[in-house]
């Protein structure tokens, strides 16, 4: 990045904690002085001293969104990140946490298996808010590159994922 910072886009999220050893808890934190030890170890760890996106990766259920976002906010006022994300909120959370700070970027997934966002009015809410969607897995895991024949094509990691979408598309009458 040295040198050429103001040539590049970086993005990255946080929300699951990550210890001091640098070992991922599997806990969602989204509690105010995590985001910014978040942050900082984002920053170290990409040799810069700004992000331009900064997304909560998952929603915490034990601290309130309004929370999470004032604490991201102020990132915004030190300019140590640019502009706020969310990834995977229901469209109420999304509305309060806009309300707090403008949220510039909602990610979730949208494919072929996987349209909640369209049926729980998720795209609506952002795009009246004005905020932009990334759709991650458009092509649905993998299942319309050719790629994936059987669980087996899928890594170990997701395995819940390839047996959810094995089930989806052999009871999905449209397929």
């Amino acid at each position: 990045m040295a040198g050429q910072r103001s040539q590049d886009t970086i993005a990255t999220k946080f929300g699951y904690e990550i210890d001091d050893a640098g070992q991922m808890t599997n806990v969602l934190n989204g509690r105010p002085e995590y985001v910014r030890k978040a942050i900082e170890r984002s920053l170290r760890n990409l040799g810069t001293d700004y992000v331009d996106l900064y997304y909560l990766h998952r929603l915490d259920p034990a601290t309130p969104i309004e929370d999470t976002v004032g604490a991201m906010s102020r990132l915004v006022e030190e300019g140590k990140v640019r502009y706020l994300g969310l990834s995977e909120v229901p469209a109420d959370i999304l509305r309060r946490a806009h309300a707090v700070h403008p949220i510039s970027a909602l990610e979730s997934e949208y494919s072929p298996f996987d349209r909640r966002v369209e049926e729980e009015e998720i795209i609506a809410a952002a795009r009246e808010l004005g905020i932009g969607f990334v759709a991650y897995s458009p092509l649905g895991r993998g299942f319309l590159s050719g790629d994936i024949k059987s669980p087996d094509d899928f890594e170990v990691w997701c395995d819940c994922f390839a047996l959810l979408a094995m089930t989806e598309v052999y009871s999905n009458p449209l397929l």
